[in-house]
């Protein structure tokens, strides 16, 4: 396990992008809520949770910085950081100082809880920012909810994660808002027949499947085939030839990208030519280096995209992201990561005192906050009610195709 204690440097952020690689997605535990009597009560007897003492106001995060999945972490984390330090130049928090405290897990749903209870217990963190994979933050969040410190998970999308307690919130959309956006998505391309494609050891991938199917049979379609995969394999042809066999319009794949592209790739190769599609999952910048040119004309959903953008407060974002990676465009995970940072921030602004608990309610108060990745309304179950877009990958690129808003699912 690395820490890596993060004191508002921008080039301390920019070296760390470089320096970390690879992150392992085989998320197969999942916890239940601790902590909780009935959702959002809280039963244990702490009073105020952490407090801030000092001169620096303690921010923890935890997240994937090495592994098989490093981009999601790595970027995520570029997000946050950028937020700290953009706070700290305009003079803090009641002129305190914000200190990013930062913790590999390893990609380990183990060694999540391992690190957030360090961050909580050990370095008295007043918030925790974590994780991108649900099952981590479903492993580490009964911590967090323990202890009464708040955690904003920036993108982990499984509903199961914000059931966990009144101290847990996320910034991202989830994913049974996702999976029915993609199955009006597959319905309104005409697909009447689509095949799910889920990785077991991932709760993203079986819940979006899940959800996917129940929708879509609700629109009219049908289910072709239903056979899975896990994290780590390299080879999918036995399950793409019983895909082929079922002769569906379409293959949904609600996995992540270190095994899309392989998946596209070993379809093409056993003659299975039809669209695939995804969702939040598959946003990297290795997703087409490993697929070549078989997911050309494919699909997925996500939260963010940075082309052709003129809101000010995006290109402000964009340009400050810039600086510090010169010639890259922020993607999802950097944005929602600088949404999750920045929600805790105005949050810290409006608290009656500077303790975790008065951070928990002020967190629960957000409403319209412009963040760069979506408007974000925090509701009852301290989800993020946004809409979700649509990508179609042409060539190296991803373009945008549509948009739903919760409204035109019926949600």
């Amino acid at each position: 396990m690395i820490q890596l204690r993060q004191k508002s440097s921008l080039f301390g952020a920019l070296l760390l992008g470089v320096a970390l690689f690879g992150i392992g997605c085989k998320d197969k535990e999942e916890a239940k809520p601790s902590g909780t009597g009935k959702t959002g009560e809280t039963t244990d007897t702490a009073s105020r949770g952490n407090t801030v003492t000092g001169d620096t106001i303690k921010i923890g995060e935890y997240g994937s910085l090495t592994g098989d999945n490093s981009t999601f972490g790595i970027s995520t984390h570029r997000g946050i950081q950028l937020a700290i330090e953009e706070t700290n130049a305009a003079g803090g928090i009641n002129g305190k100082k914000l200190e990013l405290i930062s913790e590999d897990d390893n990609s380990k749903a183990e060694q999540a809880k391992t690190v957030v209870q360090k961050l909580v217990s050990n370095e008295k963190v007043i918030a925790v920012i974590g994780e991108v994979a649900s099952s981590r933050s479903i492993m580490a969040a009964p911590v967090c909810q323990d202890a009464k410190v708040p955690m904003v998970s920036p993108s982990s999308t499984n509903p199961k994660v914000t059931a966990i307690g009144d101290y847990i919130f996320r910034v991202c959309f989830t994913d049974d808002f996702q999976a029915v956006v993609a199955a009006q998505f597959a319905w309104d391309q005409g697909y009447k027949n689509v095949a799910v494609f889920t990785d077991v050891k991932s709760d993203y991938s079986k819940a979006f499947g899940e959800l996917f199917a129940k929708k879509f049979k609700t629109l009219g379609g049908k289910v072709a085939a239903e056979p899975t995969y896990q994290s780590g394999d390299v080879d999918f042809k036995a399950q793409l030839a019983t895909i082929k066999g079922a002769t569906p319009d379409a293959v949904l794949i609600p996995g992540y990208y270190t095994e899309v592209g392989t998946i596209a790739r070993q379809a093409r190769e056993v003659g299975l030519s039809v669209p695939l599609f995804g969702g939040d999952g598959w946003e990297s910048d290795q997703l087409i280096p490993g697929a070549g040119i078989a997911l050309e004309g494919c699909f997925f959903t996500n939260h963010f995209f940075s082309h052709d953008m003129t809101e000010p407060h995006i290109l402000s974002f964009i340009a400050a992201f810039q600086k510090i990676n010169p010639g890259k465009q922020p993607g999802a995970l950097d944005a929602l990561g600088y949404d999750a940072a920045k929600v805790i921030i105005e949050a810290l602004k409006r608290a009656k005192s500077l303790d975790s608990v008065a951070l928990r309610d002020a967190i629960a108060e957000t409403k319209d906050y412009q963040g760069v990745a979506g408007k974000i309304t925090l509701d009852a179950n301290r989800n993020a009610r946004k809409e979700a877009v649509l990508f179609k990958i042409v060539g190296k690129e991803f373009k945008i195709f549509k948009s739903y808003r919760p409204e035109q699912v019926g949600l």
